[in-house]
């Protein structure tokens, strides 16, 4: 009885039609979620006490760092999305790499621009090339990238392969991301969160981040929710226009 109950389960997240109804149900309440958890950490954000070195200022990293998280887990959600259309041959797995990719490309930006602005004050600059930053603008490039070759592609599968492979080779960049800051000298202070030897920020700080990273997921899951919802729809208003070109020839001839 389980293992029937769980294939139903899995049959209905590859089906298109049962796909839509799910997101119809879960959608709203995840947007209600995110705004809750978004407010709460924004509350808190502005509650907690200033750092002792960059005042105010440190308030900027309840959103920035959220986005430079978001930012790499969007991507390593689209390498497994490609290792599903590759590998695995899901109905919606391309469905979801193409819908997440200007979710990832503005959640980088949105790092991107947040960082500088935080970078101004700290460093005495908008931008540095260090190995951190260059490795974040090259995975927005990259987000642009797929972005422009899922749209410039006319054939769906040709399409949706060009892409996984895109996908998976840029991955290596996610890596280069996470441990740039400690294989080379950078301006970029190195991970404070998730450590081996625990978090190096005080609690005081480190809850709304954490309640902020939280409410952030939820947003990201309902924007993909919700452009995959779209994605399916578009899809299947091109085939309806193309069996109606197709009867219309058929009429003609």
């Amino acid at each position: 009885m389980t293992e029937t109950t769980s294939s139903w389960r899995l049959s209905d997240l590859a089906n298109p039609t049962r796909f839509l109804s799910l997101a119809d149900t879960v959608v709203p309440w995840l947007a209600g979620a995110s705004a809750v958890v978004i407010a709460l950490g924004l509350y808190l954000g502005f509650a907690a006490p200033v750092d002792y070195q960059q005042g105010s200022t440190v308030r900027i990293m309840y959103i920035h760092v959220p986005f430079a998280w978001l930012s790499m887990m969007c991507y390593s959600l689209m390498a497994v999305a490609a290792l599903g259309t590759l590998v695995w041959r899901h109905p919606l797995a391309d469905v979801a790499l193409k819908s997440a990719a200007p979710i990832g490309a503005t959640f980088t930006a949105l790092a991107l621009l947040t960082g500088s602005i935080w970078g101004k004050p700290m460093w005495g600059t908008w931008w540095v090339w260090d190995a951190r930053l260059t490795s974040v603008f090259v995975l927005f490039l990259m987000y642009l990238g797929i972005i422009a070759l899922t749209r410039a592609l006319d054939d769906p599968a040709r399409s949706a392969r060009a892409a996984a492979v895109i996908t998976l080779v840029g991955f290596i960049n996610v890596p280069i991301i996470k441990f740039s800051v400690d294989w080379w000298n950078t301006l970029h202070q190195p991970a404070s969160v998730f450590r081996l030897d625990g978090p190096t920020i005080h609690s005081s700080l480190l809850w709304p981040l954490l309640v902020m990273a939280v409410g952030m997921s939820l947003l990201f899951f309902t924007l993909h929710l919700m452009a995959m919802r779209t994605e399916i729809l578009r899809r299947r208003v091109m085939a309806m226009r193309q069996i109606a070109a197709r009867r219309a020839e058929r009429q003609r001839g």
